[in-house]
């Protein structure tokens, strides 16, 4: 699917978060379970500022793209059945207006038909209402479930690590130098991806 809204939304939830909650390490806890890490590419120690890139970590996070891809077949079979539903009443409404125009129906006749199909108009707007903002909020629990999952890693993940600050960058147009050890984004994407097998495999996934 094209996810790149989807990455955009993770972007804001996560960037917003992260840097509330992970900038200094001094209330970490310790003695943590251990949580999958690459840590091969990260030379950086404790203490040190690190960062990653969210948007390569939203994209290439096994969890959301799978959730997302279920979440919009979700949301198409709404817009569907919506679609479905309008294009029922159009017709309806073209049937009575050919029947009209060709004088097929007595002024009691189309006066009751006409209150008939602005009653269906009335009901199907308000079911064209509710099921967009049934879609709204199946996309908003989703865009959630993402956002606290690469959270909660990257919290784990720095009770261990210990690092000083965790910045989020987008893209690498925001680092216009640096050391590459302090880009710990594949660490947080093998990291997550490794989780989410785990996760899976005992059924913790919802």
């Amino acid at each position: 699917m094209n996810n790149k809204p989807m990455i955009l939304s993770v972007i804001a939830i996560v960037a917003v978060i992260v840097l509330g909650i992970l900038q200094f390490t001094g209330g970490c806890k310790k003695g943590v379970s251990a949580v999958p890490v690459a840590a091969d590419s990260i030379s950086a120690g404790a203490g040190a500022v690190v960062f990653f890139d969210i948007e390569r970590v939203a994209a290439e996070y096994d969890y959301a793209n799978e959730l997302g891809d279920a979440t919009e077949k979700k949301i198409k079979g709404i817009t569907d059945e919506v679609t479905r539903r309008g294009n029922q009443l159009q017709n309806q409404g073209n049937a009575f207006n050919n029947d009209y125009n060709k004088g097929n129906l007595t002024s009691f006749q189309a006066e009751r038909k006409a209150k008939e199909l602005q009653q269906k108009q009335q009901e199907f707007d308000a079911y064209y209402q509710q099921q967009q903002q049934i879609a709204a909020e199946e996309r908003a629990v989703m865009l959630n479930k993402i956002g606290n999952a690469i959270i909660e890693y990257v919290q784990k993940f720095n009770d261990q690590k210990q690092f000083g600050l965790i910045i989020t960058t987008q893209g690498a147009s925001n680092i216009a130098a640096g050391n590459p050890g302090l880009d710990i984004t594949d660490a947080i994407i093998a990291g997550l991806n490794e989780e989410y097998v785990q996760k899976k495999a005992k059924g913790e996934i919802e």
